[in-house]
Formats: C-alpha cells, sequence, structure tokens
C-alpha cells in the first residue's frame, strides 16, 4: 500500500471541515489527493444543480464554499445543469409527487445561476455541462439497461420512498429515475468526487455504484454538507419558507437585517458553515456565549458585517450596519423608505400583503399577533383593522420593513 504524504492528509482535513466524507472518509481522500498530484491530473468535482427556482440563498453556498476549497488545491469544477433532470424534479425528502417543470421553466430559473455563484467561486474556471445533453439523446434500449443496474429494493431503502409507500402514497415510477439519472451524470463526466447536501445521501452513493457498474476503477467519494437552517434556528433554508431565507440576491439592508434575526444557538454554526472563521475562534465565540463574558448581539453583528461585506462590498455591509442600528437600537425610521398612496379604510391584511411585507395574510395576521405591525410607532392588535388617517403615516411591519402611507 502507497504510503500516503502528510500534506494530503492536511489537505483532506482541511476539506472535510463540516463535510461527511464517503465511503472512505479523511484517507481515501487523501489518497485520491495524492493520486492526482502524483499524475498531475486534476480532481473532477461534480455540483449538480436543478433549476427549479431562479434565485440562490445562503443554505446553497454552504456547498459552494467548499467547491471554492477544492478550486484552491486546483482540481476541476464541473458545474451540472440539471436540464433533464428538474423536469423531473428531485423527490429527495418530499411527501408527495413533485410537478415537473418545462424546459422553458428551467433555461428560464437557470439564468440568473451563475452570476450568483460567481460571489462565492471562479465560475470563470469552471466547467459547465447540461445533462439534457446526454440523457435526452438516450435510447430506451440505454435507459432500461441503466435502470437494469438497481433493483426496486435498493430504491426502496430510501426513507423518503419507504415512507410514502408505508402510508400508502403515490410514487411514480418516474421519481425512480430521478436518482438513476444523477447516477448517471457521474458516469457522462468522469467525476471524482461529488458534492451535495446531507439529503443527497442516497443519490449521491448511488452515482458512486452506477460508475462501478459501468466499468469505472476508482468511483466517486461523495462530500456531504449540513443543511443549514433558516433564520427561524429550525427549518432548513429554503425559497418555500421565504420569511426565514436569506437570499443572494437580498439587498445588503435586507441581508444584514435577516442576519441579525437568528437565534443566539445559530451564530456559531452561520459562522462555521457560511465564513471562514477557524475553528480556535468558534470555540472561543462558543465558551465566550456560554460563560456570558460576551453580548451575543455583538457577535451576531460582526457575523452580519462579515457575511453581507462578501455580497455587497465593505461599503454596502457598514452602510446596513448603520442603518440597523439607526432603526433597530436607536428605534429610528429609514431616511430611504418608499412612499405609497392609500385611500382611507384600506384593510391593514391587504396593504401588508400588496406591499409584499409579508407573503400571505396568514403571515400577516401572525405578525400582527406577535405586535410586529405598527402605525406611527403604535401596534395594530385588530385583525380587520381599517387604516385610517389625515397627514401622512408611517406603516411598520417587522423590524425592518417600512412605508410612508399618503393619500
Amino acid at each position: 500500500m502507497v504510503e500516503i504524504k502528510e500534506e494530503f492528509i492536511e489537505q483532506a482535513k482541511y476539506i472535510a471541515r463540516n463535510a461527511e466524507i464517503l465511503p472512505g472518509g479523511i484517507e481515501e481522500l487523501a489518497v485520491k489527493l495524492q493520486h492526482s498530484s502524483d499524475t498531475g491530473k486534476p480532481l473532477r468535482i461534480k455540483l449538480g444543480m436543478d433549476p427549479t427556482r431562479p434565485d440562490l440563498h445562503l443554505g446553497h453556498t454552504v456547498v459552494m464554499r467548499k467547491l471554492k476549497e477544492f478550486q484552491k488545491f486546483g482540481h476541476q469544477i464541473v458545474l451540472l445543469v440539471g436540464g433533464a433532470t428538474a423536469m423531473i424534479g428531485d423527490p429527495s425528502g418530499k411527501s408527495e409527487t413533485r410537478p415537473a417543470l418545462t424546459k422553458e421553466q428551467v433555461e428560464e430559473n437557470a439564468k440568473t445561476y451563475f452570476e450568483q455563484m460567481s460571489k462565492v467561486l471562479d465560475v470563470s474556471q469552471a466547467e459547465v455541462v447540461n445533462n439534457a445533453d446526454w440523457l435526452h439523446k438516450m435510447s430506451f434500449t440505454e435507459l432500461l439497461a441503466l435502470a437494469g443496474k438497481v433493483t426496486v429494493a435498493q430504491m426502496m431503502t430510501r426513507d423518503d420512498f419507504a415512507k410514502r409507500y408505508s402510508e400508502g402514497k403515490p410514487i411514480s415510477i418516474v421519481e425512480f429515475y430521478y436518482p438513476l439519472m444523477q447516477a448517471y451524470d457521474s458516469v457522462a463526466i468522469d467525476a471524482d468526487i461529488e458534492l451535495g447536501g446531507t439529503d443527497q445521501r442516497f443519490n449521491t452513493l448511488l452515482g458512486r455504484d452506477i460508475q462501478a457498474a459501468y466499468g469505472k476503477k476508482y468511483p466517486q467519494l461523495v462530500c456531504l454538507l449540513p443543511l443549514l437552517e433558516g433564520t427561524d434556528g429550525v427549518v432548513k433554508m429554503s425559497k418555500t419558507y421565504p420569511e426565514h431565507c436569506i437570499s443572494l440576491t437580498d439587498s445588503a439592508k435586507d441581508m444584514f437585517g435577516k442576519l441579525m434575526s437568528i437565534p443566539d444557538n445559530m451564530i456559531t454554526r452561520y459562522f462555521s458553515l457560511l465564513t471562514d472563521t477557524s475553528k480556535e475562534d468558534l470555540e472561543k465565540y462558543d465558551k465566550q456565549i456560554a460563560d456570558g463574558s460576551i453580548n451575543p448581539r455583538n457577535l451576531k453583528m460582526q457575523l452580519a458585517h462579515t457575511i453581507t461585506e462578501e455580497y455587497h462590498g465593505k461599503d454596502g455591509a457598514n452602510k446596513a450596519q448603520e442603518e440597523f442600528i439607526n432603526v433597530v437600537s436607536n428605534k429610528g425610521i429609514p431616511e430611504d423608505i418608499q412612499e405609497v398612496k392609500v385611500e382611507n379604510g384600506k384593510a391593514i391584511l391587504d396593504l401588508l400583503t400588496e406591499l409584499n411585507f409579508v407573503s400571505s395574510k396568514g403571515e400577516a395576521k401572525r405578525l400582527i399577533q406577535g405586535g410586529g405591525v405598527k402605525i406611527n410607532g403604535e401596534k395594530i392588535a385588530d385583525m380587520s383593522y381599517s387604516v385610517s388617517f389625515e397627514e401622512s403615516v408611517v406603516l411598520q411591519a417587522g423590524k425592518r420593513k417600512f412605508a410612508k402611507l399618503v393619500h
């Protein structure tokens, strides 16, 4: 057995931070890294993306930051757009069949992906491919050959499939093809390592099995990253829950404000997954929070500035912090709030949704119940409240959304 050099063990340890390397862990990753160096052939690092929505959020950047680390060590990033797989939709973790997207929807949603990703890694040096280029060309015979390499019993080891089956919920045969198609992508691009969230365990490991079935001597390793919780600190960040999601397209003000709203117990987790903070500093922050030697709000301010600066620059982060301190800490009102014409008698629930301060009337009701809706600083408690005023007034929803109401 070839002795693994210390430098590649250290590289593997660095890459494995916050990650789970399967099946062989750090040692097998170090072997791949050393073999790449010995042969002068960069590893091919796969990340598949189904453009089911047009924008990305901070949760997506956890895996993108890991790609950046592989880039730093000289390996080839392969960004795989799921032009074919997105038309099925990944059933991972879902309780029911996902609606299929059209080709036009896929193309429209993919337009801004790479622009947003370039805020994290060097997209210009990545290899960009679309699995529609090979999956749409497969013959029926080739598709049957692919399906023949996996059993129904294997598919049913997936927790979500097993759960739905036991509950009597329908599972389309088409859904079985999603992990098969994703796995075949690893064959098509000759991946050495595939990255994904922890919900992609079955799909990515199946890629390793399918590569072996198609004759790859050293099939891919899998690098799984944690799923980042949203600003509620409970449910994973997702556009399905916009009130808890921080999009890469958010303004500096909104990004900063949302980061300041995370629970204290999420501070070091966000630092760990979204910044380059060292292990030593993370341990120090945990200790300071636990023993009360630091105000968690101060650490949160540091976190919000660090992340906002990465996506909006230092000036953008500074301005967002100043405005946050003015609005929240000093209970001030932003200088540049929008002016909206409103007639007397407008229902508060309708007004909040029309201004996009909330995504639904249900969210508006919850905000009112929590005392988060104010007019000129006075809390609105009545769900049936109708706006009535003579001179202009300031409507506030939550900590960061304001509008000047005029006739």
